[in-house]
């Protein structure tokens, strides 16, 4: 929060939320409910692609939102392409007055109560599909829903008699009229509000961009996950290389004992093994072709791509089980570093010239290198092992 400015800004809570899946929704507005004390505005912020849309969308369907604003408030644009939001989207927050938080509650716990096997054929379809995009779900619902008014018909007995050398008349197509809000619906109402990307900026005031704004519109398709992550987990000796596409790298310059390298990005993108020795030349002749994948168009493309550019970091082991840190290659995705304890590993992480390369410490996920297979004879790599979908909202059935 300081380095993005937010300095005078008291941090009052950290949440863990996917408005694609709805996992954590609910609880994400409880806890906005229990701000409401605090005026002014709610502001989604955030980097371009980082799912602001996604969440604003997510947020106007659910009890944050007056029940009447989903039919008038335009939604969000979504989109893989970085810097489609243009405008200040915006809709109206409710009250949560004490009935509307108990009734709110009332309907949490009844649903809490149910199996996926109660669930109605519609939901369960839904369901699956939402489990197919990750792994931690949530379902997200509405409390007070708006009653709708039964549809008039426009009944024409004109139009329903015709002579025989005449063709039947139709009516002209009425356009549907788009709802507003009163002013008393608004006017002492506070708002939520959908903003652009932020660009973010270092110390020096040099722009650092993202590895998506470098890239084509297909390969940014290719490296913004559209289903779960399927961790996968290699284990380096000393002198080795990982490749994440021709997006990153993390060489294993330093260290007495192996060490474990779980990358978290998009299953699209390939995870290429080599040699200290061999890893300038395997770049620099499949950087833009198939082994490497992204970028894409061969050494014509890769003459306008940016340069990988170095910098080293160093770790400390934990142990065997729990990674140390997450290498961050900007928006490309991860590598989480498991080492034995106090083992010292020196590495050198490569991102595109201009891109951000972050450590993470301590690192998002710590026990991720335990989500594996068995190993792959004769080489790096692990077998991949799909962890199993939790929906956060549904009574267990007690099946395995």
């Amino acid at each position: 929060c300081a380095q993005a400015g937010l300095r005078g800004a008291p941090l009052v809570d950290v949440g863990l939320v996917s408005a694609k899946t709805g996992f954590g929704l609910e609880g994400l507005v409880s806890r906005l409910q229990r701000s409401w004390k605090c005026a002014g505005d709610v502001y989604l912020l955030g980097a371009t692609n980082s799912g602001k849309s996604t969440l604003f969308n997510a947020l106007l369907r659910s009890d944050y939102c007056k029940s009447r604003a989903p039919d008038a408030v335009d939604r969000a644009t979504v989109s893989p392409w970085p810097g489609t939001t243009l405008n200040l989207l915006k809709f109206p927050i409710i009250n949560p007055t004490c009935d509307r938080i108990f009734r709110r509650q009332e309907r949490l716990k009844e649903e809490a109560t149910k199996t996926e096997d109660q669930l109605s054929s519609e939901e369960k379809k839904y369901l699956n599909h939402l489990k197919k995009q990750g792994y931690l779900v949530g379902r997200v619902g509405r409390t007070f829903q708006r009653q709708k008014a039964s549809p008039v018909v426009d009944f024409d007995p004109d139009m329903l008699s015709y002579s025989i050398d005449e063709d039947p008349r139709h009516s002209p197509i009425k356009r549907e009229e788009r709802e507003e809000f009163t002013y008393n619906e608004v006017k002492d109402a506070r708002w939520c509000f959908d903003t652009p990307g932020i660009v973010k900026e270092n110390c020096v005031v040099q722009f650092i961009l993202q590895v998506l704004n470098l890239l084509t519109e297909k390969e940014v398709k290719l490296v913004l996950p559209t289903h779960a992550i399927v961790p996968r987990t290699f284990i380096l000796k000393p002198g080795m290389v990982l490749f994440l596409a021709a997006l990153g790298r993390v060489d294993y310059l330093q260290g007495e004992k192996p060490a474990w390298f779980s990358v978290v990005a998009s299953n699209l993108l390939p995870v290429h093994i080599s040699t200290l020795s061999n890893a300038d030349a395997i770049y620099e002749k499949h950087a833009g072709r198939e082994l490497l994948k992204v970028p894409m168009g061969g050494e014509e493309r890769m003459r306008e791509f940016p340069p990988l550019v170095p910098q080293d970091v160093t770790l400390k082991g934990i142990g065997t089980t729990e990674a140390v840190a997450d290498i961050k290659l900007s928006s490309a995705g991860w590598v989480a570093v498991t080492a034995h304890a106090e083992e010292k590993l020196l590495l050198r992480a490569y991102t595109p010239k201009g891109t951000a390369l972050v450590v993470r410490e301590p690192p998002l996920l710590p026990y991720i290198s335990t989500i594996r297979g068995s190993r792959i004879a004769g080489t790096a790599a692990y077998r991949t092992k799909k962890p199993p979908s939790l929906v956060e909202n549904l009574k267990t059935t007690g099946r395995k």
